[in-house]
Formats: structure tokens, sequence, C-alpha cells
């Protein structure tokens, strides 16, 4: 069985605070991080802020869109978030640790996929994760930064 793991991090010049929040707020604040494509709707099914809450959103990858339904956990509340799919198991982990300069934020997905198509995920998904990353990670400074304004 392949293991599919995909990360990328960066500093958001953000508060840890400001930025964990609006990662954990699923109504109004982690709709506004997701890049779109390859995002599609993210609806809240339960809940809507952190712990219990169940989503469902779309994706576009390789030319298909894929529905998934996660429920939201916090191993480490203020520091780390965890969506995990109702369908395969996968995990993705938002983590926010302070720095200097504001807040490193890692996102990282992991997952098993059994037979070949372990093996072309383990190939293809984490470099297309890691660009999907990368510019939510942009977003997510850009929308951290105009909340730390309005607080600050």
């Amino acid at each position: 069985m392949a293991r599919i793991h995909a990360t990328a991090s960066a500093v958001v010049p953000a508060p840890p605070d400001v930025v964990y929040d609006l990662i954990a707020d699923y109504r109004d604040g982690h709709p506004r991080i997701l890049p779109r494509p390859p995002f599609g709707a993210l609806t809240v099914e339960e809940g809507g802020v952190g712990t219990g809450t169940v989503i469902r959103f779309t994706m576009r990858a390789a030319g298909q869109t894929q529905t998934v339904r996660a429920r939201i956990t916090e191993p480490e509340r203020g520091r780390v978030l965890a969506e995990t799919s109702l369908d395969n198991g996968a995990v993705t982990t938002f983590t926010v640790e302070p720095e200097s300069d504001g807040t490193r934020v890692t996102i990282t997905t992991e997952y098993e996929q059994p037979g070949p198509r372990g093996a072309i995920e383990r190939l293809l998904v984490p470099p297309m994760l890691h660009k999907v990353y990368a510019e939510e990670l942009r977003l997510l400074a850009q929308v951290a930064a105009e909340r730390a304004v309005l607080a600050g």
C-alpha cells in the first residue's frame, strides 16, 4: 500500500491566534483561503468552527471532480487542526507555530492508497497538492493580514 504525503509551509505575517482562528472558521474564514480552482464549493454540514465541524467540499484534479466529506478535530487547540476524510481516511493538518516575523503555517496531507493507483498517486499527488497548498498559504497570508489590520 502506497503512503501519500504532501506538504507546504510558509510564514504568514500575522499573529498566531488570528491565523488559527481564520483556518478554524469554516463558515467565513476557511472558504476565503481556498484556491479556486481546484477547490469548488465548501459546505458546512455540522458546527462551523473547530472541533466537531463536518464539511463537504469539491476539488477538481486530473480532470475529475471529487466530493470530500471531512470531520474537523483540534489535536492541539490553537496550534494543530485536522481535517479527516470520512471517505478514505486522508488527514490534512494545519500546524500553526509562532515565529519572530509572524506565524509559520504548515499544511500536510497523508493517506494510504492500495495497488497500482497508489503507486501513481504517490508520484502525481504530492507535487500537485504542494502547488495548491502554496497558493492556499498565499491567500491565507493575504486574508490574515487584512484581519490583523482590522483587529489592531
